[in-house]
């Protein structure tokens, strides 16, 4: 028999669309909060003269003793905040609790700051390029320093990140260049029509085929550009998730409405866990 699903009313098409949280994204007062820990990364090999700050989720049922799996979330502390948008540390809780995701470390990582005279964020030098830099800076200096605290896993498929906009495009890449460190990525609003040289998915799914991992991938329908005939950040996703449906990749596509917000994206993110991690227990 098909699922039923609850009627629900289209929203208007307008920027300013709010999407309202599930029960997933609140705290319960039966479900044990997970220990975080702050770290900081004084200086980076892979991007010299940056220093940034990276916190560590644990849920409390974590087995200490076996290889534990991962989650890296870029936009570290806006992506753990319980007052920001997304509220993943409540989430994280909320699903292990469920055992609808396997206990695992999850990894906020903030983007890099140089020293001044220089622009103080390092953000989009190392979210939107097309290369293995960002990837090979996670495995080898962040999560070098997170195995200090806690046994990781490495095996791919049991290592995931996440992302919005330019943080999207990191993840996407991250997983598309090093298929040996991420096997799921979560593409939230993703920014692949400002990523230097262009967006180059399309092209190379149509080339190579199906990539190696397992993606949800979001778009809002009012993005920046959306109607327009170049700079169109939806029309970049779609073009991605054509790509990825004609490769028979393993992905889900979510269209939501309003503009360039984490306000779908974050709503989205008990979801998008559950179906990235499909049941998977450790």
């Amino acid at each position: 028999m098909p699922k039923p699903i609850a009627y629900q009313a289209l929203p208007p098409a307008v920027d300013g669309i709010t999407y309202a949280y599930g029960p997933d994204s609140h705290p319960h007062p039966d479900v044990p909060r997970g220990t975080i820990t702050e770290v900081v990364l004084g200086d980076s090999a892979r991007y010299p003269g940056t220093s940034r700050r990276v916190w560590i989720h644990a849920p409390s049922s974590l087995d200490p003793t076996i290889g534990a799996p991962v989650m890296v979330f870029n936009d570290g502390w806006w992506y753990l905040d319980p007052d920001a948008s997304v509220k993943a540390g409540i989430v994280l809780d909320n699903l292990t609790h469920q055992g609808t995701i396997p206990p695992m470390v999850s990894v906020f990582v903030d983007p890099g700051l140089l020293a001044p005279p220089a622009p103080p964020k390092n953000r989009n030098r190392e979210y939107d390029a097309f290369d293995d830099v960002y990837a090979g800076f996670l495995s080898e200096e962040v999560l070098r320093l997170v195995a200090e605290h806690w046994r990781l896993t490495e095996d791919p498929r049991l290592r995931g990140i996440c992302g919005g906009s330019s943080g999207g495009n990191a993840a996407f890449t991250a997983a598309w260049c090093r298929p040996d460190l991420f096997g799921r990525a979560i593409c939230f609003n993703s920014s692949f029509a400002q990523m230097p040289g262009g967006n180059p998915y399309p092209r190379l799914i149509h080339e190579h085929g199906a990539p190696p991992m397992r993606v949800f991938l979001h778009a809002a329908h009012r993005d920046i550009g959306w109607n327009e005939p170049t700079d169109n950040w939806l029309a970049e996703n779609l073009s991605v998730a054509a790509a990825l449906a004609r490769s028979g990749a393993d992905f889900r596509f979510v269209l939501g409405d309003g503009g360039h917000s984490p306000s779908h994206g974050g709503t989205l993110l008990p979801d998008a866990l559950r179906w990235l991690w499909n049941g998977e227990t450790r």
